[in-house]
């Protein structure tokens, strides 16, 4: 049988998987040209292009699930002001949509906001437009998209929490994906001070209000924050 999964793009039967996108940039030149890189894909149907998020969630809300997003392609500014708040972005990736932000990184704050809030995907208004593709083929892919410009704005946070030399290297290897006992290895410590570097982590996390509950937590307050590798990565 013939079939398309189009929860995540994985292909049976000889058919190619058509990602939906949906559009929210307010300058109208820019999101004309944005939909002409999208649409220049052979795998994207563009199924909302407006100027607000305030409009795409009416939109959505409308429209039947058939024609919902796989992801959006936001413009985090309109007129000089934010055009969506951080729990509007939160509340949009419980529902499983997939973000990639378009930022002018004129609002550090907002910008970081909107990292901690669960975006895989952040690419700046001075990138190339490749990196505009490769940004969202990345996060459809599931995988994690930063340009260097953000990650300098990033790693500049003066409110991150302040790690030591080994709490900091702690982290980034249990984040790169080594279990306790490699970290443990890799540092040529004993497991429980990995642990305990690690539960100092989470404690200096906490006190910011960044609660690390899991794993997948610490990869993304590594990536948030500039620990790890934000090196884009090749598209396919």
């Amino acid at each position: 049988m013939t079939w398309i999964n189009e929860e995540d793009g994985r292909v049976n039967g000889g058919l190619k998987a058509r990602w939906r996108v949906a559009i929210v940039e307010d300058h109208l030149l820019q999101r004309n040209r944005t939909e002409e890189l999208v649409t220049r894909g052979e795998d994207f149907d563009i199924v909302f292009s407006g100027s607000s998020a305030p409009e795409f969630v009416t939109w959505v809300r409308a429209a039947p699930p058939g024609q919902w997003p796989h992801l959006l392609l936001l413009d985090l500014m309109v007129d000089r002001a934010p055009s969506v708040d951080v729990e509007l972005v939160k509340a949009l990736l419980k529902t499983g949509l997939r973000i990639v932000v378009i930022s002018a990184l004129a609002s550090p704050p907002l910008t970081r906001s909107i990292i901690r809030a669960g975006v895989t995907g952040v690419v700046g208004k001075r990138d190339s437009e490749e990196d505009i593709v490769k940004a969202i083929r990345a996060v459809l892919r599931g995988e994690d998209w930063m340009t260097s410009e953000v990650a300098s704005l990033i790693a500049g946070d003066p409110d991150r929490p302040a790690l030591s030399i080994q709490e900091e290297r702690a982290l980034v290897l249990y984040a790169s994906g080594l279990t306790l006992e490699q970290v443990a290895t890799a540092m040529n410590v004993g497991r429980e001070t990995a642990k305990q570097y690690l539960d100092r982590v989470k404690k200096k996390y906490a006190s910011a209000g960044f609660m690390v509950r899991s794993k997948l937590d610490f990869g993304r307050i590594a990536w948030s924050d500039g620990y790890l590798d934000a090196t884009p990565r090749r598209a396919p």
